[in-house]
């Protein structure tokens, strides 16, 4: 470690990861004013004070086709990244969550003496459980933004830390549903669905036209129904504004521009892809159904090599251990049976309002100020020696 601080040095490969190490980074310097951070980052990493070798865009690929045409460019910047890190000497490597990406360059690291973290767990409470003990030869310790994943860790004999999600810290307890029907322009007292099927193009091509069906029969049944459906992006509000109802439909369907988290808080139910955005919809307090389908062929292979290891898909289920969202998989998740699941919560008021104190116990659960966390997590690797304060009073 230098006379100056500290050195870190992270790596984050999309907007989330970028603004999980912009918060880690905060939470590190507020201990270590003098710390150095380097790596790769965004926007938000870079505010944080890091000095970014590489942005994260350079990082961000997706499908299996995009990552091949880019696979040679991405191996020689994690060759170059590896060798300027062993020569920068950090005192503690963060990988944030691009585990394709991330894990390796942290095994590498670890077989050469350096101190690795691997921020934000794959699941591995889904499948391939297996994963864990990998993961572990890549990383000196996990940071999990969930409690159950310790556990599964910790039969592989790897170090993991449970350290809560950002996202039960940013999100109010009590949102704030008028407002957010203000800032939409949406009616006080109407009936509202919010219908998200993915941010990705093949998850819009895959479940958007169910999902648009499903809103076109609630609205047969719900008068005054409006929908909302939030584009992540451009190309995800073309695809979609192609699969929206004729004119003349039941359903009066809005087409947004992001606003996802707003369109979920003033929704009255949500109907939603599998994934992140069925925490966000918990922390909004919001019903939802969630429905999902993968390739058939993918199915089965999954399902018959014994690779899935959950009978509950969303997270809120997984996070309370029984379904409280209804969950519509594969063959399942039809227009007709999405669509008989959300009448269920516009019909059901009263299981709205038990529902409610059921996601406010799991958003507290989630809520552990996570950035500061996962810097005492950090810190505990650190060398005593070499710091000044002790470790023991990390925040």
């Amino acid at each position: 470690m230098s006379a100056a601080g500290p050195r870190f040095a992270l790596v984050a490969g999309e907007a989330s990861g970028d603004l999980l190490g912009a918060g880690l980074v905060e939470a590190l310097r507020e201990r270590f004013p003098d710390a150095q951070f380097v790596g790769v980052g965004g926007d938000a990493m870079r505010a944080a004070g890091m000095d970014a070798w590489h942005d994260a865009g350079e990082l961000a690929v997706m499908g299996l086709s995009e990552v091949l045409a880019h696979l040679p460019r991405l191996l020689r910047l994690r060759r170059g990244l590896r060798r300027r890190l062993l020569a920068w000497k950090p005192d503690v490597f963060i990988g944030i969550d691009a585990p394709d990406f991330n894990l390796g360059l942290e095994r590498q690291l670890k077989s050469r003496g350096v101190c690795t973290v691997h921020y934000v767990s794959p699941s591995v409470w889904a499948w391939r459980q297996g994963r864990a003990a990998k993961i572990g030869r890549s990383a000196d310790r996990v940071l999990c933004l969930f409690p159950m994943e310790p556990a599964i860790y910790a039969r592989h004999g790897v170090d993991a830390r449970f350290v809560g999600h950002p996202m039960a810290d940013a999100m109010p307890l009590n949102p704030d549903r008028r407002g957010a029907r203000i800032a939409l322009d949406v009616d006080q007292d109407a009936p509202v669905l919010a219908v998200l099927p993915g941010s990705r193009l093949g998850e819009i091509e895959r479940l958007a036209p169910a999902f648009l069906q499903a809103a076109e029969l609630v609205a047969e049944q719900v008068p005054g129904l409006q929908v909302l459906v939030p584009a992540a992006n451009a190309a995800c509000r073309d695809a979609l504004d192609a699969l929206l109802p004729p004119p003349g439909a039941a359903a009066r369907v809005r087409l947004l521009d992001g606003t996802a988290r707003e369109a979920m808080v003033a929704a009255d139910v949500v109907l939603l892809a599998s994934g992140t955005a069925t925490l966000e919809a918990m922390l909004a307090k919001r019903p939802m159904v969630v429905g999902y389908r993968i390739a058939p062929a993918t199915h089965a292979i999954v399902k018959g090599l014994g690779l899935l290891k959950v009978d509950r898909y969303a997270l809120p289920n997984v996070l309370a251990g029984e379904t409280i969202a209804p969950e519509l998989m594969q063959d399942l998740c039809t227009p007709r049976a999405l669509a008989d699941a959300v009448l269920a919560w516009f019909s059901q008021p009263e299981a709205v309002e038990a529902l409610e104190p059921r996601y406010r116990e799991l958003h507290l659960l989630l809520r552990r100020d996570a950035s500061r966390e996962a810097a005492a997590a950090v810190i505990g690797l650190l060398d005593p020696r070499h710091v000044s304060v002790p470790v023991e009073a990390a925040p």
